[in-house]
């Protein structure tokens, strides 16, 4: 069993560890986040292909691994005291930024509010229930758990289930159940919108080809015919489910490049995916979203 190693009380990062050390008790899953308010990174051991770990395939269940590192992004979200305070994670809290917690882990799901609009739309649309104050919007924490979407309407995220949310405090009001309508939102986006509504302001896009990724340790057939076959599994969603799918196509295919000295040219792959998807229907700010969370190799991002 790993042994505890904590932080120095003057230490600049020991409110985090102190925080999430609180939230553990009161049974919230907790991890670190670093620069840019993502999750760590997997660690050699589990970013492998297979990871040597066992892994948590897809991250939709948890498998068998027991890494002592923060990895698996919100999947890597615990208790366990002994793991927050553990030699691994200690290396991370010095280097953290902020504290996350995984909503569905404590039977929680927060309604992101990214703007004032969306907040005002949510005070007429939404019951009352405890509400927290964020940079530019406002978290609204359902008790109930359910499937985490990006973009379900125009500054509004759904997170919970396979998903992380920045801690920014307790909140005031009293929490409330999870209401029909917030799960009607995520049911509207599970059906992708008919290709005559969609309108895309985005330019030609490049293919991807070597003279984009003179750091990467893949051949160029290898990671041509990985981002055909996940191209064609976006375009085979053309009724529902296909920023879903886009989403999941772009955190396999970065997950591939995690140990490449790089450049790697993702950018032109992600934008190659969010092409398809709005081909087929997607919006594409929900397109745009899904694809950078899924190479940057988190849950619903906040």
């Amino acid at each position: 069993m790993a042994q505890p190693t904590l932080i120095r009380r003057d230490h600049p990062t020991h409110d985090h560890l102190r925080t999430a050390l609180e939230l553990a008790k009161t049974g919230v899953p907790v991890l670190p986040l670093r620069q840019g308010k993502v999750p760590f990174g997997n660690c050699r051991t589990c970013a492998g292909r297979p990871p040597a770990c066992g892994g948590r395939p897809n991250m939709k269940t948890a498998g068998p691994c027991q890494c002592p590192a923060v990895c698996h992004g919100w999947a890597a979200a615990t208790t366990d005291p002994t793991v927050i305070t553990s030699h691994a994670w200690v290396l991370a809290w010095r280097l953290a930024v902020a504290v996350a917690y995984h909503p569905a882990g404590a039977e929680l799901t927060v309604v992101d509010l990214d703007n004032a609009r969306a907040v005002e739309w949510a005070r007429k649309a939404l019951p009352a229930t405890r509400t927290v104050p964020t940079t530019r919007g406002e978290h609204w924490v359902y008790r109930g758990a359910m499937r985490s979407a990006n973009q379900v309407r125009p500054g509004v995220d759904i997170k919970s289930r396979m998903a992380y949310a920045r801690w920014l405090g307790p909140g005031t009001g009293t929490m409330t159940d999870l209401p029909s309508a917030v799960r009607a939102l995520v049911e509207r986006e599970e059906t992708t919108p008919a290709r005559a509504a969609v309108v895309s302001s985005s330019p030609a896009r490049a293919e991807w080809d070597r003279t984009v990724a003179t750091g990467c340790r893949h051949t160029e057939r290898y990671v041509r015919t990985g981002l055909a076959r996940g191209l064609a599994m976006v375009r085979s969603r053309p009724e529902s489910g296909a920023g879903s799918q886009a989403f999941g196509v772009a955190r396999f295919l970065g997950a591939q490049h995690t140990q490449c000295p790089g450049p790697c040219g993702l950018d032109v792959i992600g934008r190659q995916i969010i092409a398809t998807a709005v081909a087929v229907g997607v919006p594409e700010a929900y397109a745009e979203r899904a694809v950078t969370n899924g190479l940057n190799g988190v849950g619903a991002a906040e």
